[in-house]
């Protein structure tokens, strides 16, 4: 069977801190790599930290709970907390900071990249107990506020007009349908699709442990066959819906025993599944089901970060395939990359 690589730049006595086997893909010592050795599917493919990105991390100045990839326009958009600080960081796929904002934006905790050849935009869930809290914003790529999808500062349950606690995150298909999941923590357990124009065209989901509803719903994702995926955090589950019709089609909880997912994203090609497990520090890789067939959670590899370093939320580049993570323990975003990437 091929094998995976998937390396981290650093040190020696890393090997050892994290615990993994170890095998240098990249014979220059001023850009020395480690590989580690996990099983995959049909080719082989090597990861490394781009210890590079960003360029200067000093930009981070506060605690990074989100990062959005704008594969069309190579942009990574990062979202940090903290007092008087820019809540937005704007940089090139490269590791370029080109600028910041912090207008209309309390507590983010979801950010998305959904560009097209004629409008790139920016999504934000904002969770905050301010004036701009509890919403779910749409920006232009420097800031602007265009659309706000919610009630301003106030809490709630209700659909007409639309209201949010704690909107976690969502994703806007190209069609501009919208996905959100509602609930980290507040009032609603729930995964929304909206229409291009904000009419809900299904809803799905109450707090419970039973098919379709939620405990503290924090990401959510398409898959390239119009499946939906929530990581279903609080009952320590990934659940599938269809796109269309919201119906259920079943959930993935074996792979979830010690801690429920935080962030689940897909891999370019979608064959594979970026799943984040906050609490532990830690990243999985799963195999993407075939059609018509949920079945059972496959894990085919681990990355496990250093303590504390708290994966939160991720995003991958669709062009380039690099995965994004946004690290609130560290409070900083990494990027791992194909080893044969310069």
């Amino acid at each position: 069977m091929a094998r995976l690589w998937v390396c981290a730049a650093g040190a020696v006595f890393l090997l050892a801190y994290l615990g993994l086997h170890s095998h240098i893909c990249d014979s220059s010592f001023s850009h020395l790599h480690f590989a580690f050795k996990l099983s995959w599917g049909a080719e082989e493919i090597l990861y490394r930290l781009d210890v590079d990105w960003p360029k200067y991390s000093e930009y981070f100045t506060g605690a990074t709970f989100c990062v959005a990839v704008d594969s069309l326009n190579e942009l990574v958009y990062v979202a940090q907390r903290g007092d008087n600080i820019p809540k937005v960081l704007v940089f090139t796929e490269d590791g370029y900071f080109l600028r910041a904002w912090n207008y209309t934006v309390d507590t983010p905790h979801g950010i998305f990249a959904a560009s097209t050849l004629h409008e790139q935009s920016v999504w934000i869930t904002d969770v905050g107990s301010g004036s701009f809290g509890h919403t779910v914003k749409k920006y232009n790529s420097f800031g602007d506020l265009v659309q706000i999808l919610g009630t301003p500062g106030e809490k709630g349950t209700g659909l007409n007009p639309l209201q949010f606690d704690n909107p976690a995150e969502l994703y806007i298909e190209d069609t501009g349908d919208v996905y959100i999941v509602d609930g980290d923590g507040g009032l609603n357990n729930r995964l929304i699709k909206l229409s291009q124009d904000f009419m809900i065209l299904w809803l799905r989901g109450e707090n419970g442990t039973e098919p379709a509803k939620f405990n503290i719903p924090h990401s959510v994702t398409i898959d390239p066959v119009g499946r939906v995926w929530v990581a279903d955090r609080g009952n320590k589950r990934l659940q599938v819906f269809d796109k269309d019709t919201g119906e259920w089609l079943g959930a993935w909880n074996n792979c979830f025993t010690e801690e429920g997912p935080s962030a689940v994203r897909f891999t370019p090609e979608g064959k594979h599944l970026i799943i984040a497990q906050l609490n532990l520090s830690r990243l999985l890789i799963a195999v993407a089901p075939p059609v018509g067939n949920i079945g059972n959670c496959s894990v085919i590899s681990t990355i496990q970060l250093a303590d504390q370093v708290l994966p939160h939320l991720l995003d991958v580049s669709q062009k380039t395939g690099a995965i994004y993570v946004a690290e609130i323990g560290a409070k900083q975003v990494q990027k791992k990359v194909f080893c044969n990437e310069e």
